[in-house]
């Protein structure tokens, strides 16, 4: 089984699963799929899950493990048989299954858990403007570039953009550390680490839902009111993330040397909807002037 030929599958290994499977769970669903070659199932199942990874056109991210050559995430998962199928979303375990199930059963599970076909990415919009790129393919086309022009600075900053956009962010942060003056304070340069901030500090969080209990028990726990904002942010959720750092504003503006002020500026830089920038903006500064 391979997954070079379709961009929503890949290979995850102990070094990359951090990155490529828990930081990429939080914008969008990974399922884990454990296998081994000699595994007769996974050569049943295998091929319906990389079929549904095409036609859902990254709904949701198929990740091989396999078991052979990973023992050390097979044990960390607890795998007892295989194949075992397993779904992260937010960082966390939510669901899984053990051994093989029918197509409509796997459309079934992907179901219950908000996961639909997204529309194919060949497809042009009602206005018709261009298919968005797909980021994987940039990164190999990047590569490739950057391979033929290592001093090209330029080249470089749109590999980490690309890299950031899988969730590679450790090559990304590797990268931009790497970048030459004139580009270190690009503006671009200054957006992706603005996303890196807010992905290191969603990292190990609690599930979004004992965090919304937390602030429910006690609406002052700035804690996890920053946790919570900036995995709504990172969940396209962007109007609730930002509200809850204006809350967090308004009850204590020196938290933590001024958290919620730094995390609101960090959001600003990452979220492309200039008119709810423009408001939160407006917000920030009458609650600071």
């Amino acid at each position: 089984m391979t997954a070079d030929a379709n961009p929503h599958v890949f290979d995850a290994t102990a070094d990359n699963f951090q990155d490529d499977v828990l930081q990429r769970s939080l914008q969008v669903p990974v399922l884990v799929d454990f296998w081994a070659e000699w595994c007769g199932p996974c050569k049943t199942l295998g091929p319906v899950l990389e079929k549904l990874a095409a036609e859902y056109n990254g709904a949701f991210l198929l990740a091989k493990v396999d078991v052979d050559k990973e023992q050390q995430l097979a044990a960390a998962f607890q795998v007892r048989s295989i194949p075992t199928v397993y779904l992260v979303k937010d960082g966390q375990l939510a669901d899984g299954f053990p051994g093989v199930i029918p197509e409509g059963t796997l459309r079934e599970f992907l179901k219950t858990h908000g996961i639909e076909p997204a529309a194919a990415a060949d497809e042009p919009d009602a206005a018709g403007d261009a298919a968005p790129i797909d980021p994987h393919a940039e990164v190999v086309r990047l590569r490739h570039a950057v391979s033929e022009k290592p001093d090209d600075g330029a080249l470089k900053l749109d590999l980490a953009l690309a890299l950031l956009r899988t969730g590679a962010t450790a090559e990304a942060e590797q990268l931009l550390d790497a970048l030459p003056a004139n580009l270190a304070t690009d503006d671009r340069t200054e957006r992706a680490r603005a996303h890196l901030r807010l992905l290191a500090a969603a990292k190990d969080a609690p599930p979004a839902d004992v965090l919304e209990a937390a602030i429910g028990a006690d609406a002052g726990d700035l804690r996890a009111r920053h946790l919570l904002a900036v995995q709504r942010l990172l969940a396209g959720r962007e109007d609730e993330g930002l509200e809850h750092l204006i809350e967090m504003l308004r009850r204590d503006r020196a938290y933590e040397d001024g958290l919620a002020r730094r995390t609101l500026i960090d959001a600003f830089r990452v979220v492309q909807d200039d008119d709810l920038v423009g408001r939160y903006r407006r917000k920030m500064s009458s609650l600071l002037f």
